[in-house]
This record gives C-alpha cells, structure tokens and sequence, in this order.
C-alpha cells in the first residue's frame, strides 16, 4: 500500500492560507495559540477515568458529566466543560435533551466514546491503550520541556530541551532513575504496538512467514521487554530463536519468554547475529551518523541475503493537512524536544540512502499502518 498522495492536500493548504479574511486568519490563530488544552484536556480525562467509565465494559452508553462524578460533586460543569473541548476535536460525540419546568429550561449533554475515543480503552490482554500513551507524553518532566523548545534552534548540538528542563538529565537516563515514570513509558509503548504489529504480522508475516520467511533465528534490536518478538514468534512458528537485544539494565526486567534469549549490550558497538534483524521506532531517535552506526551493525551481523526489518514513521515528501502528516510531524517535534534535537523523523529516500551508506544494496518502504512504515533492508 502506498504512501497517500499528498499534491492535492498541499495545494489545499496553500489555497486556504490565501483565501482567508483577516477575521477567519485571527480566529484560525487563536486556535492555534489555545491548541496546548486540547492535551491537557484529554490527559485530565484520562486520569479520572471517564473513558473506562463511559465504556464500561463495552456498553458505550452516553453518560453526562454528573452521571460521570460522584453523587453530590460540587459543580459538574467542570467537567462538562472538558468533554465538549473533547468531543469538538472527535474524540467523544454528543447528544443534548432538553427538560422543562414552569420557570426554566435545563439542558442535559451527554458523551460517548467516538472510534477515536474508543483507542483510550484497552482491547489486548496486556491492559494498555493509547490512554498510557497520552499519560507518558504528559508528564510534568516531559511537560516542562517545551518552553524551551526555541532553545534546540539556538543551539542544535546541545542538550535538548528535555535535558535543560531537568537539570541535564536526557529522557532516557530519567526513565531509568524514575521507576513509575519508566513503567508508563513501557505501557506506553505497548498501547501503540499491540495494533500495529497486529498490522504487521496479518500483512508483512502473514503466508507462511512472509517477510519472515527462511528466518530460524530473530533478533529484535530494542526490543525492551521482547513483547514484539513473543508475539512475531507466535505467528510465524518457523522461528525457533528469538534474541532479544537492549542495554543490559533494560533486559535485565526484561521477563522469560519461551524460546527467548535476552542479551544486553550497546548497538552501537556491536549486534547479536541472526537470520533477519527486527527493530521498531529506534533510528527516529539518532542522528543520521549514528543511525549508518547502528545500520553498518546489523549488516555485519546479518548473513548474505539476510534482512533488517525497520518500522519507523516516515514523514511525507510533500506538507498537507491531512491527520496523517499532522500526526508524523508532531512527533517529529516531540522528539526534538523530548529524546535528541538532531534526531528526527525521515521520509522513505532519506531511509533508502542510509541503508546504501551502511552497506545493503536492496530497500523497499511497505505501508501497512497510517503511521509507522516498514523498511526492508537486504544484504
């Protein structure tokens, strides 16, 4: 599946900047200045459980902010407040009724999760959703890092943002000193891969293996706690070892897995061997020098013929509106600030010429999911 064309949503943009009044660009203005409540907004809702509590258990029965709360909450308009921002933005839809007595008339609006919303709520087995994804972006240390985020133009080579907010420490060293704040990023991280690598492995690893195909042994680089490699190796049988490869702190919680080896160590300095090498979202956060380091590698420890298999987001070509872009090139921006300046989100050319800078002679870009692409590099 090809990437969406983006010529005519381009266009677009370049015709709506032009065509609006004065009065149309001022309003479109003050959105964008207020835009930061719609986040805030939606981690505050998250934290007080309205998506859980709306769904109960699948009914998804329109409930209104006093219906929500406790019996006897002060003022249930706060909240209300809130769900009307929310659902302004698709994430809850709304439905209002009216009731009458003899000196006023009350109306009584009530929310549901829309098919946005319905992604707050867990589906797998594992309890995570995009609700832990919002809750780990949101975080006070993260949080503070944006009022410096003019900081990493001024001094792109510096520390990022997130690493002046919190007195030089970089995100990844605050996540293993902070064990709550890591146990949110890990469930994080499994909210977004549950669905996605239930994209990959029905498209890329379905038939027999697929991608996969001729691979006795995996090795998934970054693989954190081998959630990803448990659940390719489950689908694709023909896989008999599984090595799940990270910094030796980060495996050393990493949980047993049946036909798992966790092995720590620095992928910069070396890669365990295998038939094919898995990694997801690990090259957006390195620079381009680091990322030929890290790709020359896997290449040394691939055998001929043998493949990278990279899921990374990739930017468009061209700049549009659709919620796609918008969507990749915000977390392009949450990575400036938040893991490296210089790291970065890349379009699929960009890709291919690492790939060739490392060493592989074959590439092709596969796009199974509206955010992350897969990249096959082949030796």
């Amino acid at each position: 599946m090809p990437p969406p064309s983006a010529a005519a949503a381009a266009a677009a943009v370049g015709a709506a900047r032009d065509d609006m009044s004065p009065a149309e660009a001022r309003l479109a203005m003050m959105e964008l200045a207020n835009m930061l409540s719609v986040p805030m907004a939606l981690t505050a809702v998250i934290r007080l459980g309205v998506p859980d509590a709306i769904w109960a258990g699948g009914a998804n029965a329109p409930l209104s902010a006093s219906e929500i709360l406790p019996a006897g909450h002060p003022d249930p308009s706060v909240l209300e407040r809130l769900l009307r921002l929310l659902a302004s933005r698709g994430v809850f839809s709304e439905s209002t009724s009216t009731s009458e007595d003899r000196t006023t008339t009350t109306t009584t609006r009530r929310f549901a999760l829309t098919a946005v919303g319905r992604t707050l709520v867990p589906e797998g087995d594992s309890g995570a959703s995009y609700a832990d994804y919002v809750l780990q972006h949101h975080q006070d240390a993260l949080v503070a890092a944006w009022p410096r985020l003019h900081e990493a133009v001024l001094d792109p080579r510096g520390p990022e943002p997130f690493a002046r907010a919190n007195a030089g420490v970089p995100a990844y060293a605050y996540y293993g000193k902070d064990r709550e704040a890591n146990q949110v990023m890990l469930r994080a991280m499994t909210g977004v891969s549950e669905p996605f690598m239930d994209a990959l492995l029905d498209g890329y690893g379905a038939d027999d293996g697929g991608g996969f195909r001729g691979v006795a042994t995996l090795v998934d680089v970054g693989g954190s706690s081998g959630a990803c490699l448990e659940m390719i190796m489950r689908r694709v049988p023909t896989i008999k070892e599984g090595i799940n490869f990270d910094l030796p702190d980060v495996v050393a919680d990493a949980p047993p897995i049946a036909g798992v080896r966790h092995v720590g160590g620095d992928m910069f300095k070396s890669i365990p061997s295998g038939d094919a090498i898995f990694m997801k979202w690990v090259l957006t956060t390195w620079t381009n020098d680091e990322c030929t380091t890290i790709l020359r590698n896997c290449h040394a420890a691939l055998p001929d013929g043998g493949k990278l298999v990279a899921c990374e987001p990739v930017v468009p070509e061209q700049t549009d509106t659709t919620t796609r872009t918008r969507a990749l090139l915000e977390n392009d921006i949450f990575v400036m600030a938040t893991y490296r300046t210089q790291g970065r989100e890349r379009s699929e050319e960009e890709f291919r010429h690492l790939g060739l800078a490392a060493g592989f002679t074959g590439f092709r870009a596969i796009y199974l999911d509206p955010f992350y692409a897969v990249l096959e590099y082949t030796k």
